[in-house]
């Protein structure tokens, strides 16, 4: 039977022990605070003075409300993360599809119901200030805003720098008359706010497209094909932004009348005019750019056959001298210009008036 030795205490090693791990980064939840850019308490018209939490605002509200007075609150969010805008979720009731659509942004424009609260995508757009468009990266640059509308709350969470709401804000606290008719007002300003720079930049755009137009039908211009391409990928994004808006708008004005009333509707009815009125912008934008598109490629087109008419000419004068060198250069006994005199010049002569010739004929055919 084997034996087995005891080993002396001395050799054990202790096995040294972990170190606890430390707090996942995703694990560490960051206050609603840090992703509220505003929050207020609206009543009778007028904003109310003082600073609230969500929670506190909601309470305000409710206090207000059974009170008898009419009032909502407003909160603004910027880019909420999962937490964050699971936390607001929490207090205004608001349904998990949209606060998923909220968090991970990259939505088509759209209008969603859900019990009473409605929710509505907008794709916001900036124009990018630029020297010309040939040295442009980007000419549009867009983002998302995303509305909760409910009885009692607007809820707005904004995705990219450049979609803040603070001049609506402060255009609203200057008119208490809309801030009466509730918070579908407030959706009404934000959508007025998106759908106007809409108009301001296709105006913008139509400035580069007439400039790409000038370019492609000047008879002393390089025509860069690179441009329109850039700016009709433009114009599809900006598609892509206010043409199904229009859609969510009709919806606006013929349901939920039980939500919007009367007097919003006609406000609303004022913004779908105008969101219509950059769809067809749009569209004729689209159907330009692709016109010019031809005729960029059609001028290409001449003026590589300009080209060619040009080295085919030139091709042509070289290529008599050296006919005529290797005709002489073949090694023939009977040859009498070999033996002549001045057979040398007189086909150097030849040569000259033969070149002469070509390029003066070329010449009067514009070849050369």
């Amino acid at each position: 039977m084997p034996s087995f030795r005891a080993l002396q205490p001395s050799n054990f090693r202790p096995v040294p022990k972990k170190a606890p791990a430390g707090p996942d980064a995703s694990s560490i939840h960051v206050p609603v605070a840090r992703a509220t850019v505003d929050c207020g308490v609206y009543s009778m018209g007028a904003r109310l003075p003082g600073k609230y939490t969500h929670g506190a605002a909601v309470s305000k509200v409710r206090e207000l409300r059974a009170a008898g007075a009419e009032a909502f609150v407003w909160i603004g969010l910027h880019e909420p993360d999962q937490h964050q805008m699971q936390a607001v979720a929490d207090v205004f009731g608001l349904h998990e599809l949209a606060v998923e659509d909220a968090v991970c942004a990259h939505q088509r424009p759209k209008l969603e119901r859900y019990d009473q609260t409605l929710f509505l995508v907008l794709k916001t757009v900036s124009y990018v200030e630029h020297e010309s468009v040939a040295n442009a990266r980007e000419i549009v640059e867009t983002g998302e805003i995303m509305v909760f509308v409910g009885p009692e709350f607007v809820v707005t969470v904004r995705h990219g720098e450049h979609s803040g709401l603070a001049g609506v804000r402060h255009r609203l606290d200057e008119s208490p008359t809309i801030l009466t008719l509730g918070p579908y007002a407030v959706m009404h300003a934000i959508a007025d706010h998106v759908v106007d720079s809409y108009l301001d930049v296709t105006a913008l755009v139509e400035t580069d497209i007439d400039a790409i137009e000038q370019a492609v039908f000047s008879p002393h211009t390089q025509t860069d094909i690179e441009s329109i391409y850039l700016l009709k990928r433009e114009v599809v994004e900006l598609r892509h932004s206010v043409n199904p808006l229009t859609m969510a708008l009709q919806r606006l004005l013929s349901d939920h009348h039980d939500l919007i009333s009367k007097e919003v509707r006609r406000y609303i009815r004022d913004v779908h005019d105008h969101n219509s009125q950059a769809a067809d912008q749009i569209t004729g934008f689209d159907d330009m750019l692709s016109s010019l598109v031809q005729a960029a490629l059609g001028k290409v087109g001449m003026e590589q056959n300009a080209d060619m008419r040009k080295i085919s000419a030139w091709v042509a004068i070289a290529a008599m001298p050296t006919m005529i060198a290797g005709i002489y250069g073949m090694n023939f006994d009977n040859m009498p210009e070999l033996h002549w005199h001045y057979g040398y010049f007189a086909v150097l002569t030849v040569m000259v008036l033969v070149c002469t010739g070509l390029y003066r004929t070329f010449r009067h055919n514009h070849w050369l």
